[in-house]
């Protein structure tokens, strides 16, 4: 009997990452294959990788180091290296020299819908609502690691929840670079094409709102949210992440009467200073992200708000930094995620910017944001899916 071909996937990175590599482990199931037990025992071995900060990738490539090196050291052939995930924004030849143990590289946006997630967990379930990024916030690297934004169809969503509620699982967690602007009709705007001008400056950006229509009633992703909620089987909805530049007072009204959206709200600010956010090309100011918290809280007292945080973005001074700290005092987070900032080449803030912040001065920043958001507030921090 011919023996049954095996795999493993290493995840780096988000819960978009997460849920990436539930669908390739789907993928490889349809195949024929079995998941092994771990990356020392299988045929074939899936990296998917995290670009977001240079640290993720230099943990991806000390782990395919160390995965030779253990191959080696036994004198055993290795398993087939598959590279997929956000560091395939490198391109493929500079990743086969970046990395010469790699034998395939798998585009993430390649990653289909083509065969059923194989999932661990059996209550709560991820699914993602959309693929890729429209949006132009100048430290990232998505839009250009995944793709333009691209939006799964209400049918194949709707579908795919009515085959969880049929495997008995109770809670969903919906995913997207921007949930909100789920169905949203796009405003094709040649952005990568405009940055490779050499003259190419920070006002030559769009908004990252003007990347899409303005929706006509209610927002197609507050739509959704009603009809997954009409599924008696799913007692919790969770989505991430979300974006200020398009929280509409729809989606605060949906949440404040649907008890079965989650309490916990994940609305990421990155700076609390309007010149950062400029910089940034966030596409808010500090006092319309202020709005909105006072709106959900407006909507449900018991809302519990979390949040992201670049600390370090060039040119950031201390009392740009300080505008952060006293924001995080008023908005009362009970979870930051806070992220040193790390450029990311061929994102804009790479080509305007010098990374100007030395790192002992990113680090302190850090630990004065980390004190204040999850420190402080260690007792009363809600649970993070």
């Amino acid at each position: 009997m011919k023996k049954q071909k095996t795999f493993y996937i290493h995840t780096f990175g988000c819960q978009s990452n997460k849920s990436d590599s539930e669908r390739i482990a789907g993928d490889y199931g349809a195949r024929g294959y079995v998941q092994a037990k771990d990356w020392q025992s299988c045929d074939e071995l899936v990296v998917n990788t995290c670009a977001v900060r240079q640290r993720a990738e230099h943990r991806a490539r000390a782990f395919l180091h160390k995965v030779v090196k253990h191959f080696h050291d036994l004198g055993k052939k290795r398993p087939k290296i598959i590279l997929t995930g956000c560091m395939v924004h490198h391109g493929y030849d500079q990743l086969y020299k970046m990395l010469p143990m790699v034998d395939e590289i798998l585009p993430i946006n390649e990653v289909g819908f083509n065969a059923a997630a194989i999932r661990k967990d059996k209550m709560h379930a991820w699914v993602p609502i959309s693929v890729g990024c429209n949006s132009f916030c100048t430290y990232c690297i998505v839009p250009y690691s995944r793709g333009r934004e691209k939006s799964r169809s209400f049918d194949e969503i709707m579908t795919e929840v009515q085959s969880l509620v049929d495997e008995g699982y109770t809670e969903i967690t919906l995913l997207g670079m921007n949930v909100n602007s789920w169905g949203l009709e796009k405003v094709g705007i040649g952005v990568r094409k405009m940055m490779m001008n050499k003259d190419f400056n920070r006002e030559d950006l769009p908004s990252n709102q003007s990347q899409y229509m303005t929706p006509e009633g209610i927002p197609p992703f507050v739509k959704l949210l009603q009809a997954i909620s009409g599924f008696d089987e799913i007692t919790k909805i969770r989505f991430m992440s979300s974006n200020p530049w398009d929280f509409h007072d729809d989606l605060v009204a949906e949440i404040g009467r649907n008890e079965k959206i989650d309490r916990y709200v994940h609305l990421p600010i990155q700076s609390g200073s309007d010149a950062v956010l400029y910089r940034m090309n966030r596409g808010y100011t500090r006092q319309k992200y202020l709005d909105i918290v006072e709106k959900l809280r407006k909507a449900d007292p018991n809302i519990v708000i979390g949040t992201d945080i670049v600390v370090g973005f060039p040119g950031e001074t201390d009392e740009e930094f300080t505008e952060t700290v006293e924001l995080a005092k008023q908005a009362n987070w009970k979870v930051g995620f806070i992220a040193m900032y790390s450029p990311r080449p061929g994102t804009a803030s790479w080509k305007l910017y010098e990374d100007d912040i030395p790192h002992k001065i990113k680090k302190a920043r850090w630990e004065i944001l980390d004190q204040i958001i999850n420190k402080d507030n260690l007792a009363v921090r809600p649970v993070v899916v």
